[in-house]
């Protein structure tokens, strides 16, 4: 940022809003921009000093803090950012000619000198009258000025300007704050950049794997709840989409029932312990080429994270699945395997049929019968041989997984974040480093 950095004086009629434009930009642009608030003000309020009647006691303290303000721009502007400082000494040189104040009006030449002149400035403008109305609504009645005083004021101000010819941009503060601010950014050349994390820091495509109740609802409701830039940087995933098989398998369900209602058999499931059992596993290829359409209306974006959640079970369940998906998908792919017993995930799996027992898909709890015959055992650790992270062949095709140990149940981030973290951070290295 070496040499860059600019000088910017903001000027204005009291209580035109300076401050808060200042403040605004300070907060929302803090790699760029630093804000010095009035010297005269910080010196009234520093020393305790009445502004209208300790006049040359307030001289004698601006000529002592000048140096210090000029150093401090300086450096500021050295280190490369916009320097924004409200109000300037030729604002004060002008309320001193209105207030009759002669002793800063002959010392000014003597001062000027000591403070450099801003790059640019800018005058937010109203009329006379408004500003009177704001100081009203200001009640600070320790800095009202009247407005024959004010008209005075301009005039002089607008005379050392031309004086000195000086870069001079007026911009109208007579609306809506956030229209003024908006002026500003574009006069100052300020184009507000969010905090996105880049492509080469988050995931594409994550598949996340495990049981019913294993954790993966979850999982997604933490990375939600985490700050963008947080989540970019210590979980890998950046702007979060998510797509889950289970809502298409549970429309499936829902339209057996229509067709039980009209008299035809069901096509796909059956109902159990008052809810369904799959009774065609073929729904089970079905819902996988569902989940890869939805992926290819969701093409790799640059800080984008696509999640794909779904659970398999059986012999060959997760091998079947994977080179199921399309080499489109594969190539984009990492797996994440939330590992739980088949108790815990039983236990879950009851306990989430209790706390939402309710209508529609929510009731969804997978009857016993269906997860002993479903869900009871899978292949996963055959298939990564019991390693915690590596890569898999599918397809002649790399896929860089991880199995995340789930258990204990926590809902508690500070055991979360790093369970999580803790297995993520492999993956994505391994997905980074893929053929």
């Amino acid at each position: 940022m070496e040499g860059r950095g600019r000088h910017i004086a903001v000027e204005g009629l009291p209580a035109v809003g300076k401050s808060e434009v200042l403040a605004s930009l300070a907060r929302f642009y803090p790699r760029a921009v630093r804000v010095f608030p009035e010297l005269v003000k910080s010196v009234v309020e520093a020393d305790g000093i009445d502004l209208f009647r300790e006049r040359d006691r307030l001289t004698r303290a601006l000529f002592a803090a000048a140096p210090l303000r000029a150093s401090e721009i300086a450096r500021t502007v050295r280190e490369g950012f916009l320097c924004l400082e409200e109000s300037h000494l030729g604002v004060h040189l002008a309320y001193a000619h209105a207030l009759g104040d002669r002793g800063f009006v002959e010392a000014f030449p003597d001062l000027e000198p000591r403070i450099p002149p801003p790059d640019l400035y800018v005058r937010l403008a109203v009329p006379v009258e408004e500003s009177i109305a704001r100081q009203a609504a200001r009640a600070t009645p320790e800095y009202a000025v009247d407005a024959a005083r004010l008209t005075r004021f301009l005039s002089e101000l607008d005379a050392w300007h031309a004086a000195r010819r000086t870069p001079l941009v007026a911009l109208d503060a007579d609306r809506a704050l956030s229209e003024t601010v908006a002026e500003l950014e574009g006069a100052l050349g300020l184009a507000y950049a969010p905090s996105a994390p880049t492509a080469a820091a988050t995931f594409d495509l994550l598949l996340l794997l495990g049981r019913p109740a294993s954790g993966k609802s979850e999982f997604l409701d933490f990375l939600r709840r985490t700050p963008p830039r947080e989540r970019a940087e210590r979980f890998h995933v950046g702007t979060l989409a998510a797509a889950d098989d289970f809502p298409i398998l549970w429309r499936l369900f829902e339209n057996d029932d229509v067709w039980e209602r009209l008299g035809r058999p069901r096509l796909h499931s059956r109902r159990a312990d008052g809810n369904y059992a799959v009774a065609d596993d073929g729904v089970w290829a079905f819902l996988l080429d569902r989940l890869a359409a939805e992926v290819a209306t969701r093409p790799a974006s640059p800080g984008a994270t696509l999640v794909l959640e779904f659970s398999r079970g059986g012999p060959s369940a997760y091998r079947d699945a994977l080179h199921q998906l399309p080499p489109g998908v594969i190539q984009r792919a990492a797996a994440l395997y939330l590992s739980v017993s088949f108790a815990e995930s039983w236990r879950r799996n009851l306990a989430r049929y209790d706390e939402k027992r309710r209508s529609g898909i929510l009731t969804h709890s997978v009857p016993r019968e269906e997860m002993e015959r479903t869900y009871g055992s899978d292949d996963w650790d055959r298939l990564t041989e019991g390693r915690p992270h590596g890569t898999l062949d599918v397809r002649g095709l790399p896929v860089p997984f991880a199995t995340l140990p789930n258990e204990p149940e926590s809902t508690d981030p500070r055991v979360l974040g790093p369970r999580y973290a803790s297995a993520l951070a492999p993956l994505f290295r391994l997905w980074q480093e893929r053929a």
